[in-house]
């Protein structure tokens, strides 16, 4: 036995059991290892295998977790973007790296003298929560550690270089010790006293918004929801949250962002308490005018990472840092339901606002045999079932229109990663999300953009038969973008479209390509037998959706070029365009 194969045993007792790589021979040993003992899953591209542990992790019911495997220097550069996605959701991520040999490590002030030798340790430091070189062989305490640092406290990327040497020595002696991840027990719960202030806030309101967040989790809704039901309060989440509550249910007030549903961020700006627990409270969730998020309520914040709490933004009633899940549930069993009656005329007040505000709203306009992408996903959220998974891209109008019009059904799983933003995260998204739960359908829907960044993994989708339905929103650019340059720049495109240089390819002649099955859709095409039939199959399909090039996405936080240069946001409730009689 050597290290490498020691790792691996290791990894196993923590509830490791895939390995997805790109092969590499400064990390020959560690694959040799994985070979023997885990499920391995070789990708064409590390930044593919990397997003996909991600989302497998996220998706997985227990069924085992995922690590990633890639080699030195470019097996590294590649996967930096994956690291960066899974530090700023944060999500687990947990990279085993190759390296030269020891001896063969730069020093003095060499930039290279290994093949391929790069300092990956410090290019993962700033985007990890623990980054380590590893020379010779270490104990196993040192690497279980290293390793449950990422999914303790606040979840992020461990990234673990192995010298090629250390792979390759023989084995340490094994301990007696056995080093497992952390109990539930461990996290960190509310002082007594928050959860005393914070429950007297609630008693004295009358239009409370309990915001959940990605921190809230799944597992946690089965003994939350009822503790929720029970309380009456009205619930909205973040898009990291999306899942933790069906659409129709009758507390439920959607999504506000800075992208968000108008109805949420009109009623967000209305509430005289929100609760948000698990949300970092970013600039996207309050608008870059956070002066006036909540501007006439008080603001409850529980984050797990103190910095968040204290950033300075946006201004908080009562921050406490504590785990989001537990810090609710004490929350609410500490509260009697005996204010309901009051907070049931603020959700029937909330309620008609949403019945009245349409997610897919007429100012985007139609064109003739193309998508209008809001009825898109509106109808794409009815043939969804329960049990789908549903991977809504990280960027561009395709992401932006998910967030808005999907309307998401109890026990299903969205996910997304929002905070990089990155393009190209969709397709190995969902590749991970259908390794981890084969027996699901798994949906993707992403923009041709996006799509193109990564779609060489659409080989992977076939080797690995995936039930997966990936819908592309074909309009020969990036939508997005060319909707900045439009409004900001008088329509002065550039680098935005097939017109302005963009090159696309046929999209049904590449899955063909790849040896998928395709269907080009119509706007009356997702009754019909064909679609019908690819849809309810278990094999992948591509389904192209075009969507015209000038198509608008509305509505949205706009911001003015003020005569200085600088940018003036509108606040959260200020959606563009504005409602006819919406003046404050």
């Amino acid at each position: 036995m050597n290290h490498a194969d020691q790792v691996m045993g290791w990894l196993q007792d923590l509830g490791y059991s895939h390995c997805f790589f790109v092969a590499g021979g400064n990390s020959m040993h560690l694959l040799n290892s994985a070979r023997q003992t885990m499920t391995c899953v070789p990708f064409v591209h590390e930044v593919s295998a990397g997003i996909a542990a991600e989302y497998f992790n996220e998706a997985q019911d227990e069924n085992g977790r995922a690590f990633v495997l890639v080699t030195a220097g470019p097996g590294m550069t590649n996967l930096a973007t994956a690291l960066a996605g899974a530090f700023l959701e944060s999500r687990e991520l947990l990279v085993l790296g190759g390296q030269v040999k020891s001896t063969d490590l730069a020093t003095g002030g060499l930039r290279q003298r290994g093949i391929q030798e790069i300092d990956g340790v410090a290019i993962a430091s700033p985007i990890t929560k623990c980054s380590l070189r590893i020379e010779k062989p270490i104990d196993r305490k040192t690497f279980t550690n290293a390793v449950v640092t990422g999914i303790t406290g606040r979840p992020g990327p461990v990234f673990l270089e192995f010298c090629l040497d250390a792979q390759g020595a023989t084995a340490l002696p094994e301990e007696d010790v056995t080093y497992l991840q952390p109990s539930l027990s461990q996290l960190q719960k509310a002082e007594k006293n928050k959860i005393t202030a914070s429950a007297t806030l609630l008693r004295n309101s009358f239009k409370p918004v309990l915001l959940l967040g990605g921190g809230v989790s799944r597992e946690s809704m089965n003994r939350l929801l009822p503790l929720i039901e029970k309380s009456g309060i009205p619930v909205m989440t973040t898009w990291n949250g999306a899942d933790r509550m069906a659409s129709d249910h009758p507390q439920y007030l959607g999504r506000p962002n800075t992208w968000g549903q108008r109805s949420s961020n009109i009623l967000i700006q209305q509430a005289d308490l929100v609760i948000a627990a698990g949300t970092r409270l970013g600039l996207q969730q309050s608008g870059f005018n956070w002066q006036e998020f909540v501007a006439h309520g008080k603001i409850i914040h529980i984050d797990i990472d103190r910095a968040e709490l204290e950033k300075g933004h946006p201004k908080t009633e009562l921050a406490v840092n504590a785990d989001a899940s537990n810090f609710i549930e004490q929350l609410l069993s500490e509260v009697s339901s005996d204010k309901t009656s009051d907070w049931k005329a603020w959700l029937d007040e909330a309620s008609d606002i949403r019945k009245g505000l349409p997610l897919s709203e007429k100012v985007n306009g139609s064109y003739e045999n193309f998508f209008n992408p809001f009825d898109f996903a509106l109808e794409l959220s009815e043939i969804c079932s329960n049990t789908d998974q549903v991977i809504p891209c990280s960027s561009g109008g395709a992401f932006t229109v998910m967030m808005q019009a999907f309307n998401q059904k109890l026990g299903q799983t969205i996910i997304t990663d929002k905070g990089l933003a990155s393009m190209g995260y969709g397709l190995a998204g969902a590749i991970g999300a259908s390794l981890a739960r084969r027996d699901r359908r798994t949906v993707l829907v992403e923009g041709d953009g996006g799509f193109a960044q990564n779609l060489q993994e659409l080989a992977t989708v076939n080797v690995q038969n995936l039930n997966l339905k990936i819908f592309i929103f074909s309009n020969e650019g990036y939508a997005s973008i060319r909707m900045t340059q439009r409004n900001y720049f008088d329509g002065a495109y550039l680098g935005c479209d097939t017109n302005t240089g963009l090159g696309f390819p046929d999209w049904s002649l590449l899955a063909v390509a790849f040896g998928l099955k395709t269907v080009a859709l119509t706007p009356d095409a997702m009754k019909s037998s064909v679609f019908v039939e690819a849809w309810n199959d278990s094999a992948p399909c591509l389904f192209v959706v075009p969507v015209h090039p000038e198509q608008t996405y509305f509505p949205k936080i706009t911001s003015l070029v003020t005569a200085s240069g600088g940018m003036v946001s509108a606040p959260l409730h200020l959606m563009t365009p504005e409602l006819q009689d919406q003046t404050s």
